[in-house]
Parts: C-alpha cells; sequence; structure tokens
C-alpha cells in the first residue's frame, strides 16, 4: 500500500471521468466494493465532479435559481468527500490496529486519509493545467505558464507522494501514532445549524 498506488487510480479515474465529461455521470469503479481501492476509486470521482461544478457555478451569467442548485450539489459533495474520506482512514486505522508505537512516537499533523485527499485534488489540477498547456485556441504565453505550473504540480505530487510513503513506513516502525479523526461538520447538522431547524 503506498502512493504509487494511488496516484494510479487517481489518474485512471480522472481519465475515464473526461470521456464522457459529464457531471451527472456515475461511478463504474472495476474494484470490488468497500475494499481501499474502491474507496479512493469514489473519492477521486466525487473531487472531479465537484471540481467541474465548482467551474460551472462561478459562470458569471449562471441563473441565480441554476446557481442555488448547483451551490446543494456541492454542499453535498463537500460531505460525502467527508465522509469518504474518514472512512478511508477507518480502513487504515483497522489495518495498523495492532501495532504498538514506541514510547516516543509522534503524532502527525494529518492522517493517512486527508494526506491521500490532497493528493487526489493534486492530480486534478495536474490535469487540467496540463490541459490548458496544450489549448490549440490559447496563446504561447499561456500554454508556457501552465507548462511552467505543471512542471511545479509534478513536483508537490512527487513531494507529497513520498510524504505519505514516510508517514506509513512511520506507522509501520511504530515511530507515529495513527488516529482517526472526525471533522465533526456543523452546518449539516439540524440540531446545530438553526436555519436548518426552521424548515422542520
Amino acid at each position: 500500500m503506498n502512493s504509487n498506488l494511488f496516484n494510479q487510480i487517481f489518474e485512471a479515474n480522472i481519465k475515464k471521468y473526461h470521456i464522457k465529461n459529464d457531471i451527472s455521470a456515475k461511478l463504474s469503479s472495476v474494484y470490488e466494493e468497500k475494499s481501499i481501492e474502491y474507496l479512493l476509486d469514489k473519492k477521486s470521482w466525487i473531487d472531479t465532479v465537484q471540481w467541474h461544478l465548482e467551474d460551472v457555478i462561478r459562470e458569471p451569467s449562471i441563473d441565480p435559481e441554476k446557481a442555488l442548485i448547483f451551490k446543494r450539489a456541492i454542499d453535498k459533495s463537500n460531505q460525502e468527500r467527508t465522509d469518504l474520506v474518514e472512512l478511508i482512514d477507518d480502513f487504515f486505522f483497522n489495518e495498523f490496529k495492532n501495532l504498538k508505537p514506541n514510547s516516543d512516537a509522534y503524532i502527525a499533523t494529518e492522517t493517512p486519509a486527508w494526506a491521500i485527499d490532497r493528493l487526489s485534488i493534486l492530480n486534478l489540477k495536474i490535469y487540467h493545467m496540463k490541459e490548458e498547456s496544450e489549448r490549440e485556441d490559447a496563446d504561447n504565453e499561456h500554454r508556457d505558464k501552465c507548462a511552467f505550473k505543471t512542471k511545479v504540480l509534478m513536483q508537490q505530487r512527487e513531494d507529497l507522494s513520498l510524504a505519505i510513503n514516510q508517514l506509513f513506513d512511520n506507522i509501520k516502525q511504530g515511530k507515529s501514532i495513527i488516529k482517526t479523526y472526525k471533522q465533526m461538520k456543523m452546518y449539516n447538522d439540524p440540531s446545530m445549524n438553526e436555519f436548518l431547524r426552521k424548515d422542520k
């Protein structure tokens, strides 16, 4: 289990989405449901759809009613993304639950799944920045800038991929403590958001 596999899943998923490039399309995964590969595949699909929802809602002339529909879809997607990240962390926690950390083990600033979340987004940035660098209707200056940014993003992905692998190695060697953290989102909970309570 390492970042090479994660990147392969993310790259394949992003390419698959762009065959139809349809925000209403549903994931058709080749992986067994509940496997870590399936969870990562689903995670990437949610991120990719949301990427395009975020683009659409920024259209200056968008109809306000249509914008609200997209905003609701983005909110729903954000909640699904958070829930899925927590499921992925649960998977890794169970995977390593029998490992005993060293007495001087450290707690990382983020969990494996939240680091993988950033890796998923980086893969999306790379795909779309590379796409911009190859746009035939753009001028050379735009393409050159985007080609440079693609190289920077590729380096960032390489660094983050290494950091994720190092985190897993440290967990396995007892140097780092693995914990799961819940995001405790309040705005989707009717018991905590007064505006949701008003609709009841």
